[in-house]
């Protein structure tokens, strides 16, 4: 029995988790997207966001309340988090913004979280106080278990972000590189042009008379 519970603790620590909601989706240049969320009042919330790739890595974003209000607005940022409490039940929208950038398109990721995480086992406060070992075994082991997949993500986006300027930096650098070869040949055909000329230039010399 006791192997039993241990197992649906660990059950509930893989599926018990906070409701959250993450997205990576493409934002081109002019374009203005927004997603929408029904909160329930008193629900504390997080919305965090990164640009992953395009231009300097920055874009717009405004959170709006169901009445209207705006909780957050932000101009050209690369990366943020907000976290609010609901004052209302209702939609909430949260827009982002690339109007600024007339060619450079974005690719951004947002992660967010509503609600507090339920507990992890519940009821196991009644049972054999012998539990209690294991019940901080497991709780341990979840919040690891969360840890890993925070640290995970965030390294995710980062090495996309690396790789991103890693493969614009390359290109640049090709670009600049054909352009300087091409100056180089250009150059050197125009050296040998004049040098060949000194040497097929003949002046005419008058004849005897």
């Amino acid at each position: 029995m006791e192997h039993f519970t241990f197992i649906l603790a660990l059950f509930a620590t893989l599926f018990c988790l906070t409701y959250s909601v993450e997205l990576t989706f493409e934002l081109p240049d002019n374009e203005h997207q927004c997603f929408f969320e029904s909160i329930e009042k008193g629900t504390k919330s997080t919305i965090e966001f990164q640009v992953i790739t395009g231009g300097h890595y920055d874009v717009d974003m405004e959170l709006t309340a169901p009445s209207g209000q705006v909780l957050y607005k932000d101009v050209k940022k690369q990366y943020d988090s907000f976290t609010w409490t609901a004052d209302a039940s209702g939609i909430y929208k949260f827009c982002f913004g690339n109007e600024f950038s007339t060619f450079s398109h974005k690719v951004v990721y947002f992660d967010l979280q509503v609600g507090d995480e339920k507990p992890l086992m519940e009821g196991m406060d009644s049972q054999a106080k012998a539990m209690t070992l294991m019940e901080t075994s497991v709780q341990n082991v979840h919040e690891d278990f969360k840890t890993a997949i925070d640290y995970q993500t965030h390294f995710r986006l980062r090495e996309l972000q690396g790789r991103s300027f890693a493969e614009d930096l390359n290109e640049r650098v090709m670009y600049w590189s054909i352009g300087q070869s091409v100056v180089i040949v250009l150059i050197g055909i125009g050296q040998v042009m004049v040098l060949q000329s000194f040497f097929t230039d003949k002046h005419k010399t008058p004849s005897a008379t």
